[in-house]
């Protein structure tokens, strides 16, 4: 169900109620809900369909299958879901194939965490496929455990993943961090039963109990995630 890359171990951070900290990917690390966006413009732009720009907040942060069936429902385009799936990854990895931009403050936080040696996962909608593929740019040095939206029965916004990614790691989930960008993440993350910092990126996210709102990556640190654990 998952797959593990080389391991930061799976002790706590001394004298920190924080045991572990489980990031989003697209949107939150890497700047690719747009790269999404794109790819989901051109291949119903090929099928003779133009996507509203309003349906982007509707399909931001989703796994592949709602948001593509979503799409295939608006439109009404003659396509399968699993054929508009394969073409919608073919081009987003397209779409990534040079260089991937990260996120402002993504590279300084992930390295923190493995300095001091915070169990990480990464745990995303996206599939496997994506992920490797993104992981080459992140450092998959960087994740004790990663967890793709295919490898799960339900993804988000089910809290399943970030259960998966908890009890991987060892960690109860109410001592766990999770940073995320789309309000489905959030609520993923919520039900889980973990502390949620959110950095908006396509629609705004309000802050609620156990949810912190903040700009971008830049005003999180290690000191910030285990103040977390204090409400």
């Amino acid at each position: 169900m998952t797959s593990t890359v080389p391991a930061l171990g799976t002790r706590t951070a001394e004298g920190s109620a924080l045991q572990a900290v489980l990031l989003d990917m697209d949107g939150t690390l890497v700047d690719t809900e747009g790269f999404w966006w794109d790819a989901e413009v051109a291949v119903f732009g090929s099928l003779g369909h133009a996507l509203d720009e309003a349906w982007r907040e509707v399909v931001v942060g989703g796994p592949m299958t709602r948001s593509a069936g979503f799409l295939i429902e608006a439109t009404g385009a003659d396509i399968t879901l699993p054929e508009l799936t394969l073409l919608l990854n073919d081009g987003f990895e397209e779409r990534i194939s040079s260089a991937l931009p990260l996120m402002p403050g993504a590279a300084r936080l992930l390295a923190e965490l493995a300095a001091h040696e915070v169990p990480t996962a990464l745990v995303s909608a996206s599939h496997r496929r994506i992920i490797d593929r993104v992981l080459t740019s992140l450092g998959p040095e960087h994740f004790a455990l990663t967890v793709a939206g295919d490898e799960v029965e339900r993804t988000k916004p089910y809290p399943d993943p970030y259960l998966l990614a908890a009890a991987g790691l060892g960690a109860d989930p109410a001592r766990c961090a999770v940073i995320e960008d789309t309000a489905t993440g959030v609520a993923a993350a919520e039900a889980a039963g973990c502390h949620v910092v959110a950095v908006p990126s396509v629609a705004p996210i309000p802050p609620a109990y156990r949810r912190t709102v903040v700009p971008s990556l830049e005003h999180v640190n290690l000191p910030f995630l285990h103040g977390l654990m204090g409400y």
